[in-house]
């Protein structure tokens, strides 16, 4: 006989995927807490949802890779380093990188450090701030360099 909160929390999660995309680790993360600490269910429960395909960690570090680059401006390196912390192997991270347009993400990096500029105008470490504000956005340093040098004077 089936645990009825494994069979209430494996539909609600089913429901909630259906929604969104989610990584194997957020669903263990939310099925651990719906079933009070059980880890063994909710490895289950984890692996019914993957088996069933309503979790994809490929499809949702290519989702995840294209939204943060396209909507918050975000580089590779921290699209990177955010998606190894949810567990998403590198080969599985590499694809997902790939799946950004490099042209449109030299695009939004050149945009966001104008946007920048504009607020720093007149400051005397003006092209070191634009430079630790490029790497905070987790864009490589020679990216940024070369879009500094392309931004207007």
């Amino acid at each position: 006989m089936e645990d009825p909160s494994y069979a209430r929390t494996l539909a609600r999660l089913q429901k909630l995927c259906a929604k969104a995309e989610y990584c194997r680790s957020d669903v263990y993360r939310k099925a651990l807490k719906a079933l009070d600490g059980d880890a063994a269910q909710a490895s289950r429960l984890v692996d019914s949802l993957v088996e069933d395909r309503y979790v994809d960690d490929a499809r949702y570090a290519s989702a995840f890779a294209r939204e943060k680059a396209s909507l918050q401006g975000w580089g590779p390196i921290k699209i990177r380093f955010q998606l190894r912390s949810k567990g998403i192997s590198d080969p599985v991270i590499t694809a997902a990188l790939e799946d950004v347009e490099p042209a449109r993400a030299v695009d939004k990096l050149e945009r966001l450090l104008a946007t920048k500029a504009r607020s720093l105008q007149g400051d005397p470490q003006f092209r070191l701030k634009l430079l630790k504000f490029g790497l905070s956005r987790g864009y490589e340093y020679e990216a940024v360099e070369e879009a500094l040098n392309n931004l207007p004077h």
